[in-house]
């Protein structure tokens, strides 16, 4: 419940948007001047504030700390050529944060107090939005648990704020991937289709093994038997094989990736055979060495688009055809990119203008 959606404002006294130079862009280290802040607290979200960006001051008992009560969204707002910032598919993150935050036993933020905060802090802070083309407002809402109490329940207060981040290109190039069968990400009526600060905690360990091996990233599959391709890393994965794009359903181990759902709807606007099935690694295999498997990528809010060259299975690596031969990848990324710079027409009303 909301007590009130009155915002109070405290203005940073001195902006540095001057220290930051868009033409060199690391990804998630520089931080825009203000932050958004509500508290839960006897059953209502309350004392909403955007505030100077700064730390945070807890508890050592913070139940978060040491149990995970944690959700978080990750989307992006883009500069038109008008000037206007444009957010790609807004209340589909508000509507997953939800879903996460009902799974993870916290109060879940209603769209309208999502939506609402988000667009209040992007008018603060809308000289953060970058112009020059690759580049976006990486916005971050994330609510956690904030009982000093060590006891092992559901906290009883929490908090839940937005920052944003200016940010480039996550991957510069296309990316080599292991994938993994030892280890797993998630397990059926676990948590991993929620959006959840532990399911990437748990992937550290894996992913920086296989990084250790010349990996970029990993690909995951199922907990059961690690017999079916189910997610990339921190994406959603697809693959076009025999002009097919395949990739493996969502649900209790797979992120409603709402990058995922935006390029499945384009493709099969464009008549391409679409199927949304669990892919094995023994067809995949097959696929790459019968020379039928034409693209394989990533998808997710970060990248948009990551291609994949190569990819590793059982100490061999498997490379595919030339990235400069696609079709299916570049042309999704740039008609995303374009609906998302409103440089075309948005006819599926993806695009939330401020």
């Amino acid at each position: 419940m909301i007590e009130t959606l009155d915002i109070a404002f405290e203005r940073a006294g001195h902006s540095r948007i001057t220290e930051f130079d868009e033409n060199n862009i690391q990804f998630g280290k520089v931080y825009s001047d203000h932050m958004f802040m509500a508290h839960f607290k006897k059953g209502y979200w309350k004392d909403m504030v955007i505030k100077p960006f700064g730390n945070l001051s807890i508890s050592p008992a913070n139940t978060t700390l040491h149990y995970g009560q944690s959700v978080f969204e990750g989307l992006k707002a883009n500069r038109a050529k008008n000037g206007d910032i444009l957010v790609f598919r807004p209340e589909a993150n508000a509507r997953r944060m939800i879903k996460s935050a009902e799974r993870m036993c916290i109060p879940p933020v209603s769209e309208e107090m999502f939506m609402a905060t988000m667009t209040e802090l992007l008018r603060i802070d809308r000289d953060w939005v970058p112009s020059k083309p690759g580049t976006s407002l990486y916005i971050r809402p994330v609510c956690f648990g904030m009982d000093p109490y060590i006891g092992i329940r559901p906290s009883e207060e929490y908090a839940f704020m937005i920052f944003t981040s200016p940010v480039g290109a996550y991957y510069t190039e296309p990316v080599t991937v292991k994938i993994e069968t030892h280890f797993t990400r998630a397990a059926a009526g676990g948590v991993g289709a929620a959006k959840t600060a532990g399911n990437y905690a748990a992937a550290l360990y894996p992913a920086t093994l296989a990084q250790k091996e010349g990996y970029n990233q990993l690909i995951w599959t199922d907990g059961v038997h690690h017999e079916y391709i189910e997610e990339s890393g921190t994406m959603n994965v697809a693959f076009l094989i025999d002009g097919t794009l395949i990739t493996a359903p969502t649900g209790d181990t797979i992120l409603n990736g709402i990058t995922r759902d935006s390029i499945l709807t384009l493709a099969r606007e464009w008549g391409i055979e679409v199927e949304e099935r669990k892919l094995s690694i023994k067809d995949l295999m097959i696929a790459i060495n019968s020379g039928n498997l034409n693209e394989a990528f990533g998808i997710g809010t970060a990248a948009t688009i990551a291609p994949i060259k190569s990819i590793g299975y059982e100490g061999a690596d498997y490379n595919l055809p030339s990235v400069d031969s696609w079709e299916l990848a570049p042309k999704l990324l740039k008609t995303l990119d374009d609906i998302k710079t409103g440089k075309v027409e948005d006819v599926h009303g993806w695009v939330y203008r401020i």
